[in-house]
């Protein structure tokens, strides 16, 4: 018998007690379900189809995440090691106080400071603390049974298998974790967006010894442009866009859905693809953050969904007034409090232990600053607490859970109001029946804008209205954050006041704010801290709402404009400015601009490539990377106010601004400084951009499409620039687990994917760039959910793997 033939025996034999029940639809969320603990002996069946793609079948919540933790580790163990490493506070241990981590877990710049979180972290004993919590509020059963059963799966692969990956090989920091590990990776997840956010600030805010040398609070109009800067979405190495269409826009009247989730392509913050089925009680499909035992994006029978980062601020500030007696008491309605303190250690390669207090507060931490551009200083008079509401959030797995077991929209919603654990994003979804559904979901400050106009510091109100960070007097208890009735957990907005658009034609969102969800019916009517209303939306956003509203104006969508969407790769900003500049270039005396230097360089080689650019950015638009990197000087050169002849106006937020004014101080000189770039760097004006817009993956160049951020690309790509090497020479973040769902009424959904970096970090894994080249070609995996379509693949392999005893 052929081995393919022989192996598909086994599956079919192997599951014999799955494979009816596996093909049926999930069950209702609100359906009864057995919460049988699983005891000893945890095991799974995992079927490998193409690309490396495992479906795990088990027979309960443990043993499903013990299958997950296997197979992530089987293709992740290094990247999975490295972020335990950081939620156990040894990076400086292991790699030196100085180097810089990642970025996946926090923001911080050095490991001292990340250890010095993490090890506050662990040593008081938060995420235990939080365990504690009955659900709604806490983790469900099931959710704690995923992360038992995870931590298993991967130590059993560890005690199991032998690393091949160089990175790790042999390192003595890969190491069992416990269940406690992978629920704090999920705890820092959740505060990525607050606390994670100012780890620097919290770890260095001491209280002060003197008068002189403090950094002083920038000026509200400074400090107001720095907090916008920070909190940007377009900033962002996270940002993403999705969009649902309802069923009267569609072929067959049935849900569109296509996410496009723009991530770092290194480092923990990965996704990673696979299907997880409980036979008659979950049967899920799509891509999980690593180290999440839940699927984090994707689609079962019913329904699809995806996530773009959202816009509402997380976190804010209480400014504290101290006793003059003693800087680490605060006052409160001119009663003191005493800040609270906790001295950690940190041990240091080659070096003394390194140990430093942190100081808390009722609002939380205090922090001396936030990010680079926003010194918070701690002075005699004045220190600043941060409050972060996810701080006390363990459900984001809970969400994904919920939404994996929804059936409809309807269910969607529900999952969301029941949970209440998405930190920091949207949720937008389409269904089978053909609703469509966005909602702004998150866990946020209950900062409302009576609150603020109330409460406000001078600082805060500069900070609120242009960035929605909230400074709040400290010292007035009739300042605190209050509580909707319905919300799950105290000083957060309640379901009710969440932005919500249900079974609008298109719903659609490329990081702004809510506001133009559906630009035919603008959504307004929340607070400041959720988003911005009336204000000039991205070139991405401009680029993707005239995008849809040409799909929906078409009509009789499937799954294949979709696919067409994701790869049209034009460039909103090329459409607008390239013919323009052209122009202008060809108006040059002799055809010459000035660079930064003084010095006149001859540009007139350029006018024609931009004439003839196909404004968009395939890997073989000859233009592409001219403009981008013209418009990148341009952008960050002349002020938007002075770039456009015609301004925005909140009357026509797609078309505007527009008319780009070619005489603007820099303009000229960002082209002249843009061909002198390509000269000096031995690239054609006109070369075509995959030429040099590449990955290189074991020896090997793969040309890579789409562009940046303020070129308006739907499919996003921010590689790093590297001109001795020929261009851009790897990408940092960008699209990363795309999906493009329908249905067809077969009881299958119709699926597309791609994963953009592929499954495994490991350069000897025959899925090391797999779908890579997938991607670079604009080809796509179609998903195999149903159990017939699992087993006829080509590349089936069945494994079974357990617990040893």
């Amino acid at each position: 018998m052929p081995l393919r033939n022989r192996l598909r025996l086994l599956a079919i034999s192997g599951l014999a007690l799955f494979t009816v029940a596996a093909s049926l639809p999930p069950a209702a969320a609100d359906a009864p379900r057995s919460h049988r603990p699983s005891g000893g002996g945890l095991s799974a069946t995992i079927r490998y189809t193409e690309y490396g793609i495992p479906h795990i079948v088990a027979k309960d919540y443990a043993s499903l995440g013990f299958g997950n933790g296997w197979a992530q580790a089987a293709d992740q163990v290094c990247t999975l090691a490295d972020g335990f490493v950081t939620l156990r506070g040894e990076r400086s241990r292991y790699f030196g106080p100085d180097a810089a981590p990642d970025g996946s877990l926090s923001s911080a710049t050095k490991n001292l400071s990340s250890d010095l979180y993490f090890r506050r972290v662990r040593e008081s004993r938060t995420v235990e603390k939080l365990l504690r919590a009955p659900a709604p509020a806490g983790q469900s059963r099931d959710v704690r049974e995923l992360e038992r059963g995870w931590a298993a799966g991967y130590n059993a692969w560890l005690a199991q298998n032998r690393i091949t990956d160089p990175s790790c090989r042999g390192a003595g920091w890969v190491r069992p974790v416990t269940t406690l590990d992978v629920v704090t990776r999920g705890y820092a997840l959740s505060v990525l967006g607050g606390q994670g956010r100012a780890i620097d600030g919290i770890t260095a805010a001491q209280p002060p010894t003197g008068t002189a040398g403090a950094p002083g609070v920038p000026s509200p109009g400074a400090a107001a442009d720095a907090a916008r800067r920070l909190l940007s979405t377009q900033n962002a190495d996270m940002g993403s866009n999705a969009v649902a269409f309802r069923g009267d826009t569609t072929a067959n009247g049935r849900g569109l859905l296509l996410g496009n989730p723009h991530y770092p392509w290194q480092g923990g913050r990965r996704f990673w693809q696979s299907q997880q089925t409980i036979p008659g009680e979950l049967n899920v499909a799509g891509g999980s953050l690593l180290g999440a035992p839940v699927v984090s994006i994707g689609h079962n029978a019913d329904i699809a969904w995806s996530h773009t980062v959202a816009t509402g601020v997380p976190l804010n500030l209480h400014q504290l007034a101290l006793d003059p007696a003693d800087p680490t008491v605060y006052l409160v309605d001119g009663e003191p409090e005493r800040m609270t303190k906790r001295t950690v250690s940190v041990a240091v390669k080659g070096g003394a232990p390194v140990t430093r207090t942190q100081w808390s507060t009722r609002y939380g931490p205090v922090v001396t600053s936030l990010g680079d551009g926003l010194p918070l200083p701690w002075t005699a008079t004045t220190a600043y607490a941060l409050n972060d509401p996810n701080a006390a959030n363990l459900r984001f797995s809970d969400a994904g859970l919920g939404l994996g077991r929804a059936r409809s929209t309807a269910d969607i919603q529900a999952a969301l109001r029941r949970t209440q654990g998405l930190p920091w994003v949207n949720t937008i979804a389409a269904d089978s029946s053909g609703h469509s559904f966005f909602s702004q979901s998150q866990v946020l400050p209950r900062i409302t804008d009576e609150l603020a106009a109330r409460c406000s510091t001078p600082l805060g109100r500069a900070t609120y209205p242009s960035s929605g960070l909230a400074v709040l007097d400290g010292s007035r208890s009739d300042c605190a954050i209050g509580s909707d009735p319905d919300a799950v957990q105290p000083g957060i907005f309640g379901p009710g006041r969440m932005p919500t658009v249900k079974d609008a034609p298109y719903v659609e969102n490329s990081n702004d704010s809510a506001w133009l969800t559906n630009a035919a019916a603008p959504l307004t009517g929340y607070e400041r801290v959720f988003g911005t209303v009336g204000t000039p939306r991205s070139m991405r956003t401009r680029g993707a709402i005239e995008d849809v509203s040409a799909m929906v104006a078409k009509g009789r969508l499937t799954v294949a404009d979709l696919q067409g969407q994701q790869f049209a790769n034009r460039a909103p900003a090329g459409d607008l400015a390239a013919a323009d500049l052209a122009a202008a270039c060809s108006a040059l005396p002799g055809g010459r601009a000035a660079g930064s230097d003084g010095r006149p360089v001859d540009v007139s080689a350029a006018c024609e490539v931009l004439r003839r650019w196909d404004r968009k950015v395939d890997t073989g638009s000859r233009g592409a990377l001219l403009f981008d990197r013209f418009w990148r000087r341009a952008t960050a050169a002349v002020p938007q106010t002075e770039l456009w002849k015609v301004p925005f106006s909140p009357a026509d937020p797609v078309a505007t601004p527009n008319t780009p004014n070619t005489s603007a101080p820099g303009v000229a000189r960002a082209l002249a400084d843009t061909v002198a770039e390509l000269r000096a760097a031995g690239i054609a004006l006109d070369a075509p951009l995959g030429r040099h817009q590449w990955v290189e993956r074991n020896g090997k160049r793969i040309p890579i499409g789409g562009g940046t951020e303020s070129l308006g690309i739907w499919n996003k790509t921010e590689p790093v620039w590297d001109a001795a090497a020929g261009g851009y020479r790897e990408v940092s973040a960008g699209s990363s687990y795309i999906q493009a769902v329908g249905w067809d009424g077969s009881g299958c959904p119709v699926a597309r994917t791609l994963l953009t970096y592929s499954q495994s970090s490991d350069p000897g894994s025959a899925h090391y760039s797999d779908q890579t080249e997938l991607y670079s070609g604009e080809r796509w995996v179609t998903s195999r959910f149903c159990e017939k379509d699992i087993l006829r693949s080509p590349a089936l392999r069945v494994v079974r793997v357990h617990e040893r005893r």
